[in-house]
């Protein structure tokens, strides 16, 4: 664990002003569900973004017409604001919005290709097939969502298991019959087949080759997040809400409990946010001491 004794400039130890503002910043996080799910209500520009505002809209209306299967369609618009309502399935489409976003920017300003980074290229020209394989199914995963993603869509096959059974209940309350092809939907649906499986699974078999993974420009934005997550015992989900000023600290304390050296882990916060410092004391805190504070925070 790190030293406790070790004290800053205002009198508190390095590792209770980390705490401090790890619980400041989740504060702030957790007011940003409300004001989302009102600013989805109306119109206007926000500081969210018409952008954003608008892909969780198009992907919640997606989601909606696939459900309904071309039945019912004046249910169409109340079953999407019904899946809005449900926090878990419009924190993962504000997700998704946020990442496809970021997945732009990151490719305008740095290069970095959304579907065959590095990282994907080297396993793709792999001897042994299985990686070859592997990797293959995750490019065109990729390729997949950045295409839905450009017409704001979002297939019902790469929502996670429990969101999708949240989605078909959704149905049943807008609809006397719910979904109409809600046999043919569980019985197709394979959640190790998502992009999100598929990227989780190609991650974990790199075994202590993974850090590799969480290096933006090597693995390119989706795999990096995916190793993010993994490596620092988060919800992939959250992971992407907390790229965010607000939530600076912790970012950084997952890139180090995740594995990362510090050094490395500032180099990974400058590359997304290159006018952000890491916190104060940041280099004393060890792996454990970050997933630690993680943990505290309920992670």
């Amino acid at each position: 664990m790190f030293e406790t004794a070790v004290r800053i400039e205002n009198g508190e130890s390095f590792e209770e002003n980390l705490r401090a503002k790890l619980a400041r910043g989740d504060a702030l996080a957790g007011t940003v569900q409300p004001i989302l799910r009102h600013l989805l209500g109306g119109e206007g520009a926000t500081v969210f973004g018409d952008e954003v505002l608008a892909r969780i809209r198009g992907m919640a209306s997606h989601l909606a017409q696939q459900l309904l299967g071309g039945f019912a369609r004046d249910r169409s618009a109340p079953l999407a604001r019904t899946l809005l309502g449900d926090p878990a399935l419009l924190g993962h489409l504000h997700a998704l919005a946020l990442e496809w976003q970021l997945t732009e920017r990151l490719e305008q300003s740095a290069a970095i290709d959304p579907v065959v980074p590095p990282l994907l290229q080297a396993l793709l020209a792999s001897p042994d097939p299985e990686t070859k394989d592997a990797g293959m199914k995750v490019l065109a995963a990729q390729a997949r969502w950045c295409q839905a993603q450009r017409r704001m869509q979002l297939p019902l096959g790469e929502l996670p298991g429990d969101l999708l059974q949240a989605a078909l209940l959704a149905t049943r309350s807008v609809t006397p019959d719910g979904a109409p092809h809600e046999a043919s939907i569980r019985d197709t649906y394979e959640e190790g087949a998502s992009r999100l499986g598929l990227a989780a699974r190609l991650v974990t078999s790199l075994g202590n080759a993974a850090v590799a993974a969480l290096d933006l420009d090597h693995a390119g934005f989706g795999l990096f997040l995916t190793a993010l997550a993994l490596g620092s015992g988060q919800a992939r989900d959250a992971v992407t809400l907390c790229l965010h000023e607000g939530q600076a600290t912790r970012f950084a304390l997952s890139l180090r409990a995740a594995g990362l050296s510090a050094a490395a882990a500032e180099q990974q916060l400058f590359r997304l946010y290159p006018d952000m410092a890491a916190p104060d004391a940041f280099a004393r805190l060890s792996r454990d001491g970050a997933a630690a504070l993680l943990s505290d925070a309920g992670n």
